[in-house]
């Protein structure tokens, strides 16, 4: 029997400029043996893609260069707050099975253009992938995948709601389509709002989507809780009291 030999790619490390490297290492917010929690910032993408050399993720395997880093879910790049990331295959695989299970709680806090008129409300509304220009969007759509998000009124800022979102489900830019689809798109969202939205948002200073992972809840190991708050960034909190 002849075995061919197998081809192995090298390993190549991503050069991340210095400033970018200090920014993820002062947004580690939590880490023991097992994961690490990270303040996810905003602008940051969580992995490299189409145009994107390195990620969050990139960041932290050098900063952990001797571990099996990987993540464990993933957060849009506009959006900022809780990131986990596994540092072991055994957390990695128990972690990611929650997530796929939806045993996790994931919170977030965000600002919609107009009020939301209801206390609590509910979106369980299909999400589908369609391309305009080349760009790849989110839209509610029949024959999409199941998507459902809940909407917690936290207090009123002028003609803007400041409001917790409860994704049920997982799907790409959920918050902020289902949020569209209710007629009041996420502040600073160049996605999902009009033009005249997006000035407006910006003549009040607000320079980037307000969307904040402000809470995650999981089990690990298996039986003991793990829960992180992260408080709203200090350009959110400016974006509210300009509102």
């Amino acid at each position: 029997v002849r075995v061919p030999p197998a081809f192995v790619k090298e390993k190549t490390t991503v050069w991340i400029p210095d400033a970018a490297m200090a920014e993820v290492k002062s947004s580690v917010h939590f880490q023991n043996d097992d994961f690490v929690l990270v303040n996810k910032p905003s602008g940051m993408a969580v992995h490299g893609g189409t145009n994107i050399r390195w990620g969050v993720i990139d960041a932290l395997r050098q900063l952990f260069p001797e571990e099996g880093i990987e993540l464990v879910h993933r957060l849009d790049r506009e959006t900022s707050g809780c990131l986990l990331v596994a540092r072991n295959a055994r957390a990695l695989s128990e972690l990611r099975e929650q997530f796929r299970a939806r045993t996790t709680s994931k919170r977030y806090l965000c600002l919609t253009n107009g009020r939301l008129l209801e206390d609590r409300v509910t979106v369980d509304a299909p999400l589908g992938r369609f391309e305009k220009s080349g760009e790849r969007f989110m839209e509610v759509a029949e024959d999409g995948k199941q998507a459902k998000t809940e909407f917690r009124l936290l207090e009123h800022y002028g003609n803007a709601s400041f409001v917790e979102a409860i994704p049920v489900t997982g799907r790409t830019h959920q918050i902020r389509v289902h949020a569209a689809h209710l007629g009041l798109p996420l502040a600073g969202d160049g996605k999902y709002s009009s033009e005249s939205q997006q000035q407006l948002w910006k003549n009040r200073g607000l320079t980037r989507l307000f969307l904040h992972a402000h809470c995650l809840s999981f089990e690990y190991p298996q039986g003991q809780e793990q829960q992180f708050n992260l408080q709203l960034p200090d350009d959110l909190r400016a974006a509210l009291d300009a509102a």
